[in-house]
């Protein structure tokens, strides 16, 4: 394991962003040689050093470099505000470690893979679509963040509804705009009597308690993101650009698994498949060993028959 930075522009020659992140290393590692590589992304809320930082260890284990970063704004990748979550971003943030990954000799250009968990998912197709040097695509837990933000965490939710959600976020940015300290919004449960559902609670558990809590992980992001997230759809033409193969992970008792129905029905790729772990819910996916070691193991074989 080696901990890196490097410059991320976000298109931009003005400014940049660092981002940090973790390489794994395969076993037997031979810098003089090339090898696959596979980019993991974090849930919203997340940082390289909890889910994805599991899965990058695990799939190194099965012969891929692979790499856990900090999304820009987010963990140790540096930029302003703290805690800025623009699904734009985070998918750039995708397109930018790969930038990185071509730099490095022993990384083989024609064999880069992405995969994330929860709305790191989401982006992660969303960066397929845009960005063709992915090769194959992964998901697990998907969350389509601006889908749950519009229609909640069970599909309940009209659209429409949430224009008032859009419009706390001009606020938010007014307020800021005339001094007032960073507006935030919880992306999981801060408490546990806020959980409005079991599956939800052990999204609290999993943040904000010995489980896998983390210093750099806070579990909010700035109420000026809901006027990027409520708008954002990272499937948005998946019908005709997500032509990857692809394969797609969910829990069968997971009350997010309807996004990863719909990013299977509306993803183009001829070479798609879905793999449901029976008895696991969105969160077990994260850190519970079985389901974990089960859906790396289906990663593995689909990121090896397909880089």
């Amino acid at each position: 394991m080696k901990k890196v930075q490097f410059r991320n522009s976000n298109g931009s020659s003005i400014s940049s962003i660092t981002m940090a992140a973790v390489i794994e290393f395969p076993s037997g590692f031979d810098e003089k040689k090339k090898y696959p590589a596979i980019v993991v992304s974090h849930p919203s809320g997340g940082v390289k050093e909890q889910t994805a930082g599991l899965y990058a260890r695990k799939l190194a284990g099965e012969g891929f470099v692979c790499v856990a970063f900090d999304a820009s704004y987010q963990g140790e990748s540096s930029g302003e505000p703290r805690q800025l979550e623009n699904p734009y971003v985070r998918t750039e943030d995708i397109s930018a470690v790969i930038d990185h990954l071509t730099t490095l000799s022993f990384v083989d250009d024609d064999r880069i893979g992405a995969m994330g968990i929860c709305a790191g998912a989401g982006y992660t197709a969303n960066a397929a679509i845009n960005d063709r040097r992915i090769k194959a695509v992964g998901t697990v837990s998907a969350v389509n963040i601006g889908s749950m933000f519009r229609n909640g965490w069970n599909n309940d939710i009209a659209s429409a509804d949430a224009i008032p959600v859009l419009e706390n976020g001009s606020k938010a940015r007014t307020a800021e705009a005339n001094g007032a300290a960073t507006v935030t919004i919880p992306l999981a449960p801060l408490r546990k009597e806020d959980a409005p559902n079991e599956e939800l609670q052990e999204a609290w558990e999993y943040y904000h308690t010995s489980r896998c809590q983390y210093p750099t992980a806070p579990g909010f992001a700035t109420a000026r993101s809901l006027h990027q997230i409520i708008t954002y759809d990272a499937y948005h033409l998946a019908e005709v650009f997500l032509t990857q193969p692809l394969l797609i992970v969910a829990g069968s008792a997971a009350g997010s698994k309807w996004m990863s129905d719909t990013l299977y029905a509306r993803a183009a790729s001829m070479k798609k498949s879905f793999h449901v772990i029976e008895g696991a819910n969105h969160m077990s996916l994260y850190d519970v060993p079985k389901y974990v070691d089960e859906a790396a193991s289906k990663l593995a074989t689909f990121f090896k028959a397909n880089l």
